[in-house]
């Protein structure tokens, strides 16, 4: 019989604690663009009893994300796919969040979904600031959710000089568009009898999580997770318990769609009425 897989992309906090909660008994490829996070990380797992193998990843590439998903492939039957890599606006400029929160969850749906085992399933990890990008044009959602991978970055929508600078605009958008991309790519996946969603976590206490609380924003987060109905920072193990949801038996019956993951945060900023208390 050959091995189960579980493919993880990212090795920060909450890639970690995805591949701790759902990497147990299968054989885990784990996954990241920095070196030295991922040998860390690998041999954290690998210390806890995991089987652990990691490959070096550049999400912007195609080349590289398929021959990723040609090692896992060649690892065994590829059951579980969960892709956090991702920039936030305080790590990087416009064009660079295009690149790897954009293009890069599109190639990974696109190589991953032609590797995908019957009955796998897979995660996005995407972001609650996807739920607050202005509504698109109807023809601008179609080329967001379809055209193909390798043209995304060359569509009038994507110039980095839309933005004008504002990676906190392009990060909204970017994300935005990564749940138009999973609900399209549901269907690919599907026709491998294989389901794929996104979670939208909110602030996470990540090393992430805490640059962008130290930013220029940081003072709003701050006051938005105050006001949330959880009214705490989520940790990485709140994602992992959703993610491992997600990916197994019980969510069977959901596909392409995205689970909010934000303590309340959204819900607290569009709520119509406040209810008071009988």
């Amino acid at each position: 019989m050959a091995d189960q897989v579980v493919l993880v992309i990212g090795a920060g906090g909450m890639g970690e604690a995805i591949a701790r909660r759902v990497g147990s008994g299968a054989h885990l490829l784990l996954a990241d663009f920095d070196p030295g996070a991922l040998d860390a990380a690998a041999a954290r797992l690998s210390g806890a009893g995991q089987r652990v193998t990691s490959q070096i990843v550049d999400v912007t590439s195609r080349d590289s994300v398929k021959a990723l998903a040609g090692a896992a492939a060649d690892l065994g039957d590829v059951t579980k796919v969960v892709h956090t890599a991702g920039l936030s606006p305080v790590q990087a400029p416009v064009a660079a969040i295009l690149a790897v929160d954009l293009l890069g969850v599109a190639l990974v749906l696109d190589e991953f979904g032609a590797v995908v085992a019957r009955g796998g399933a897979g995660i996005v990890i995407s972001s609650m600031a996807g739920r607050h990008q202005p509504p698109l044009a109807a023809e601008d959602v179609a080329a967001l959710a379809t055209a193909p991978a390798d043209e995304l970055l060359t569509l009038p929508l994507t110039d980095p000089a839309r933005f004008r600078g504002n990676s906190g605009s392009a990060y909204v958008f970017a994300k935005h568009a990564n749940y138009l991309r999973v609900q399209a790519a549901s269907t690919l996946w599907a026709s491998r009898g294989a389901r794929v969603n996104s979670i939208s976590p909110g602030v996470i206490a990540t090393p992430m999580g805490a640059q962008e609380l130290d930013g220029e924003h940081g003072a709003g987060m701050r006051a938005m997770i105050a006001g949330s109905n959880a009214g705490r920072v989520g940790t990485p193990e709140d994602i992992a318990a959703a993610a491992a949801f997600l990916l197994g038996p019980d969510s069977g019956f959901i596909s392409g769609t995205d689970l909010l993951v934000d303590g309340g945060v959204t819900a607290s900023l569009t709520a119509p009425l406040t209810a008071s208390p009988a």
